[in-house]
């Protein structure tokens, strides 16, 4: 993947993440921004080490690989390989070798491979190439093949993948009777096959009867071969260990080269031969090299034919479908805490008694609250940490408004009417004679229904006041006015049995005069004497609360008016 697309790729994944945190996940904004930040700080973390390993395997051990979106079989050759150190990398058109220089840096070389090229790890094959006539020591061999053995293991378990393993074991000399290369090839669970570079794969059986003599010199070469690579090879490679797991060769190839130079004296082929045949042979042939099988190219693993600007977009798709999945859970969390808020809300409010006011007043406005929430969401649509077609507050806007509907509030306390005083106008001509304050004779019945008022009120103030006409001196006119209301009061004093204390006398004269003194219809309705029952609490055990005027003097003296 280029770094253009790896860098848009982050972008993405930042995008939704930062949507994700600030729309959709149900935590508080500090929180999200706080989960932002971190995945910033990882994405960031991830790209500087990308970065970091394109920049040191650019350069490295192989500067001519495929283009990234090669899908051919790739083949590391560790071993006695036919590749030169001016040819790292043979590329043919079904596939390609690349030269592993040391078998030990073989992990290695496999890293930095993908490091490269990220889209080659299911295309890539491993060969061991060995010449018996070359091998000397055979602890030195043993080593070699388990480190080989341990190095597959680990990649496997690391990188995942099959990694398949191809043993490729050749000889040369004049003892294999071959004027060109000659392969017995044996693919995992299947019978052994005799490739030649100028015909067709034949079975052993048919190759044979074709051949003749030499064909049968040949054969039996090649079991003493595949012999000695069971013994000295594949025993190293599939013994069970408790620390390193077997690795089985995917495919075995047994080359026969031709040539004029037999197997070396110390050799462990020439040594093998001698001790399980009867072949004889002589001479060297350390200049001998494998030929690479590339025959068996097309029946290794090939790449899955994704682009990197495809794989680009599928893990793209990928975090989208990821993140998607991650919303709609979201979601579904936000609306069920809303129904769970909104339900505890309605449980609290009905839970409390009508007659609990101001608790039941507090739970109405969370309801009122709870209310213009879901409103604002029914007109102007849910937010996305609601929506995303699972928003379910449509359901509660009814239920929480009939129960905002059911709330009373207290009742306001009704004051009680204040008492208002009463008034009795009493007609002074029909009580008094002109100039006079003293009761007529004849007076008893009008004073009688004033009385039948005092005594309808008990324990209020009883206000005498009389008033006159503006005929006569004011001072006279005022000083009459308080005998006869002082007079008026003694009778209803003696007559009703009413506390003195209940009383209070007031003459006014000619000032206050309810009607115009012009007429003499006015002057008549101004000589009057007036009763006031007023409600005053405790007015007849407050003797004296309202104390008679200072101006009442002599009751006997008469003024005209």
């Amino acid at each position: 993947m280029t770094p253009l697309l790896q860098r848009l790729l982050a972008l993405w994944i930042w995008l939704l993440a930062a949507v994700l945190c600030l729309l959709f996940l149900p935590v508080a904004r500090s929180s999200a921004i706080l989960l932002l930040l971190t995945i910033t700080l990882i994405i960031g973390t991830v790209m500087l080490k990308l970065s970091r390993r394109r920049i040191k395997a650019t350069g490295q051990l192989w500067s001519d690989l495929p283009a990234a979106t090669y899908r051919h079989p790739v083949v590391l050759c560790c071993g006695d390989h036919g590749l030169s150190e001016a040819e790292p990398v043979r590329l043919l058109p079904q596939g390609c070798f690349i030269r592993v220089v040391d078998s030990s840096e073989l992990q290695h070389n496999v890293r930095q491979l993908l490091q490269m090229r990220p889209g080659w790890g299911c295309q890539i094959s491993i060969c061991m190439s060995i010449i018996p006539q070359q091998q000397h020591d055979n602890a030195v061999l043993e080593n070699e093949l388990f480190a080989l053995r341990w190095q597959i293991a680990l990649l496997r378990r690391e990188t995942c993948q099959a990694l398949p393993l191809l043993i490729n074991v050749a000889v040369a000399g004049a003892m294999t009777l071959c004027t060109a290369p000659l392969w017995q090839v044996q693919l995992a669970e299947r019978r052994p096959q005799i490739w030649l570079d100028d015909a067709s794969p034949r079975g052993l059986d048919e190759w044979m009867q074709a051949g003749g003599a030499t064909a049968m010199q040949q054969y039996i070469l090649l079991n003493s071969l595949d012999a000695w690579l069971r013994q000295h090879v594949l025993r190293v490679l599939t013994d069970s260990h408790t620390d390193v797991a077997s690795v089985k060769p995917g495919a075995i190839m047994m080359q026969l080269q031709p040539g004029t130079l037999d197997a070396e004296h110390d050799s462990l082929w020439r040594a093998w031969l001698l001790l399980h045949t009867t072949i004889a042979s002589a001479g060297s042939a350390t200049d001998a090299a494998t030929i690479l099988p590339e025959f068996v190219l097309p029946l290794l693993p090939q790449g899955r034919g994704l682009t990197p600007r495809m794989r680009a977009l599928r893990m793209a798709l990928n975090a989208f479908a990821v993140s998607t999945a991650i919303a709609l859970c979201a979601v579904a969390m936000n609306n069920q805490s809303l129904i769970q808020r909104i339900a505890f809300d309605l449980g609290h409010y009905y839970r409390i008694a009508m007659t609990d006011y101001a608790p039941k007043l507090a739970a109405v406005e969370v309801l009122r609250d709870d209310a213009k929430q879901l409103d604002k969401y029914a007109r102007q649509g849910a937010p996305l940490r609601f929506g995303l077609g699972l928003y379910q507050g449509s359901y509660l806007h009814l239920p929480v408004l009939r129960a905002i509907g059911t709330w009373l509030p207290e009742p306001k306390p009704i004051p009680a009417p204040k008492p208002q005083p009463t008034l009795v106008r009493l007609n002074a001509m029909s009580l008094f004679d002109s100039g006079k304050s003293v009761l007529k004779t004849g007076s008893t019945k009008v004073l009688v229904n004033a009385l039948v008022n005092v005594k309808a009120k008990p324990g209020w103030l009883i206000v005498v006041a009389g008033h006159t006409d503006d005929t006569g001196n004011v001072l006279l006119n005022q000083k009459l006015s308080l005998k006869r209301a002082d007079a008026v009061r003694e009778w209803i004093r003696d007559t009703g049995d009413v506390d003195e204390s209940c009383f209070a006398v007031q003459g006014f004269g000619q000032s206050r005069p309810m009607a115009s003194n012009a007429t003499a219809e006015g002057r008549a309705a101004n000589r009057r004497v007036e009763i006031s029952l007023v409600p005053q609490a405790d007015a007849c055990q407050a003797p004296g609360a309202f104390p008679p005027s200072s101006q009442d003097g002599d009751g006997n003296h008469e003024e005209k008016e």
